[in-house]
């Protein structure tokens, strides 16, 4: 049985991710906090962290810190890296928000150097840029929103707001990470992952809107209002940059993928937005 480095085993995708796992591998889970017995509770960052050797690494939490773990760690034996980065490396690039651009670059120079470090050490990378992900209540886009209709029992419905989005369930994630463990074809590549299901914003938040429990009445508002609570409100429900973007469309190019692994995600189901 192959070892396996599951970094980020606590998060969305990975808590969907173990389960796949386990039957044909022996999976090591990483986390900043121990969630079973056999973990490994700790900072990527800590060098104090004796790290087992594994045949394979998988990393669905932050991709800078699993990059600079992989620049240090000295295995011999690792042959498989697949990690997940994110759609916002090209699409908050030219963002007006000099936060959104650094997060934007980050993730390039990550991915860059994670491909880097694979290709010096003859090791097969895949390398996932997943759309706006949901699935396990902890996502920091739909989830709030999907909180504030359910606490408030309104939501805002930004008028004009006709962007397409392209929400892909966590699990979704997970079983494209298991596909591709010894698929060649995916070596070496950077793929572009979204759902099964292309929605304007408008409409996913209606979607979102009938999935939360009890009555909660849509809130029609102009993009003007929605940029001025953003100004106004740190923390608000739509930031600056992101009421912005809301007449773009922000969706992947799924091809690729079902070509090279069969990649197939469900289509939007609101419900699991705020499952655990």
């Amino acid at each position: 049985m192959s070892i396996v480095l599951v970094f980020g085993a606590s998060g969305s995708v990975g808590r969907f991710l173990l389960p796949q796992l386990q039957p044909q591998h022996r999976v090591i889970a990483v986390s900043r906090t121990s969630r079973a017995a056999g973990w490994i509770a700790g900072d990527l960052n800590d060098q104090s962290i004796a790290w087992p050797q594994a045949e394979i690494a998988i990393s669905v939490g932050p991709l800078d810190a699993f990059a600079a773990w992989l620049q240090r760690y000295p295995a011999t034996t690792l042959r498989r890296v697949i990690a997940l980065s994110s759609m916002s490396a090209e699409s908050k690039r030219e963002s007006a928000d000099p936060h959104e651009r650094a997060l934007a670059e980050c993730l390039r120079v990550a991915e860059s150097l994670v491909i880097r470090i694979a290709v010096q050490r003859e090791i097969a990378c895949t390398v996932f840029r997943p759309t706006l992900i949901y699935g396990a209540g902890t996502d920091r886009s739909l989830a709030p929103i999907a909180r504030f209709a359910r606490r408030w029992r309104i939501l805002p419905v930004p008028l004009g707001a006709r962007g397409l989005r392209q929400p892909v369930h966590a699990q979704d994630l997970a079983g494209a990470c298991a596909a591709v463990m010894s698929n060649s074809a995916t070596f070496g590549k950077i793929y572009a992952l979204g759902g099964g299901e292309r929605l304007c914003f408008n409409a996913m938040l209606m979607r979102l809107r009938d999935a939360v429990p009890g009555f909660v009445v849509p809130l029609p508002l102009p993009l003007i209002a929605l940029r001025l609570a953003a100004r106004w409100q740190h923390g608000s429900l739509f930031s600056a940059s992101a009421v912005a973007r809301l007449r773009e469309s922000l969706i992947a190019d799924n091809a690729d993928a079902a070509g090279d692994f069969g990649y197939a995600p469900v289509v939007f189901i609101a419900r699991d937005v705020l499952s655990s």
